[in-house]
This record gives C-alpha cells, structure tokens and sequence, in this order.
C-alpha cells in the first residue's frame, strides 16, 4: 500500500505554468511487533556503541601520545559508523547534531544472517 504525503503547492516561476502539487510517498514502519509472550524482553539492558573508526599502535606509540594529538583512523570521511549492541555490530549510519550533543541516523540494518560474514 503506498500513500502519499500532501507538502503543499510547488509555485511556478513561469506565470503562465500551472501550480502543481507535490507529494512524497510515505515511509512504511519497519518496526518489528514482539509478540505478548516475549514483552518481558523490553527492559533488558543493552550496551550500545557507535564506532567512529580503527587503527592499530605499538606500545611505543602509545606512551607517546599526548594532549591535543590527532591519530588516523580507518574511515573516510562520509563512511558510515558502525553501531553496536552487546559488541555485535546491528546497523551502520551518519553522525547528527541534536542539541550540542552527537546523535546517530540509522542508514542500515544489518541483516542478522550477513553477521557470520564479517571480519
């Protein structure tokens, strides 16, 4: 079933041009329902982590690192982070400021059978 969202008039630049207007389709709820016998499983507690990247230092390296110094990590810059729930990584998405603090908009979810398939 597709519907779509009214967001108003798109106005000509053309005065003779007719106003058309413009719709967008509605996103479906992806949400999984837990079924009434497992509602119990709500408030167990998870860790979450989003991962902004890797690399690897020697010792050495490590005790000379110092306030202020910068370090690569294996991502580039556009790449998704990976986010984490209890060490396995769930989704992948981009980093968003919401109200002076980071925030995380999901634009993937792995799915469970691909997990085996990571390194």
């Amino acid at each position: 079933m597709t519907d779509s969202l009214d967001v108003g008039l798109l106005h000509a630049e053309d005065p003779d041009e007719e106003e058309t207007r413009a719709t967008f389709e509605e996103i479906e709820d992806e949400r999984l329902e837990i079924p009434p016998e497992l509602e119990f499983i709500r408030d167990i507690p998870m860790r979450v982590s989003a991962e902004l990247g890797r690399t690897k230092i020697q010792v050495r390296e490590l005790l000379q690192l110092y306030v202020n110094q910068i370090f690569e990590v294996d991502k580039m810059v556009g790449e998704p982070l990976e986010i984490y729930i209890n060490g396995q990584v769930v989704a992948r998405g981009e980093v968003v400021v919401i109200n002076d603090k980071f925030g995380v908009r999901l634009t993937d979810i792995v799915n469970p059978l691909e997990q085996g398939l990571q390194s």
